[in-house]
């Protein structure tokens, strides 16, 4: 009898577990794109916020010309954005301000994938696809593939 009741608790309890995991997760994503990406990569120029969400070896991969694949590894755009920023492009302020809507998270273990609207000011410029994987020290980016909406 007890064996059935502990069967009863584990199986009444265990996918509650599971979901509050899965809610902290997402929470814990969308707080890793908004400072590292959106805060510290194309608002102010944070170098310590970017690095703090974004893996060393991060790559932004992109469609060019001829449906080339080209690559950005995040070093090479950790530079761009410095550049920017003593050019005083950075920090953005007032109709340049980015900011995302997150359209949704999926979670499994410890792989993730958010999709994002990228937004400049108040237009919709890009729709991101952003992959992630939980280290020990939490979630960081470690891939983006995106869509630019047309003008």
């Amino acid at each position: 009898m007890k064996k059935l009741i502990l069967f009863f608790v584990v199986i009444t309890f265990c996918p509650q577990l599971f979901a509050q995991d899965v809610a902290q997760d997402k929470k814990a994503i969308k707080k890793v794109i908004q400072t590292a990406y959106v805060d510290g990569l194309q608002n102010e120029g944070d170098m310590n916020k970017i690095d703090s969400g974004i893996h060393p070896e991060f790559n932004l991969l992109g469609i060019g010309e001829n449906n080339n694949m080209w690559n950005l590894p995040i070093d090479k755009w950790k530079e761009q954005t410095a550049k920017k920023k003593t050019a005083g492009k950075l920090p953005r302020t007032g109709d340049k301000l980015v900011s995302v809507k997150f359209e949704s998270i999926d979670v499994t273990g410890t792989a993730a994938v958010a999709k994002i609207q990228f937004y400049v000011g108040k237009k919709l410029t890009y729709v991101d696809y952003i992959s992630l994987y939980k280290f020990d020290n939490g979630w960081k980016m470690v891939n983006k593939i995106y869509y630019k909406i047309p003008e």
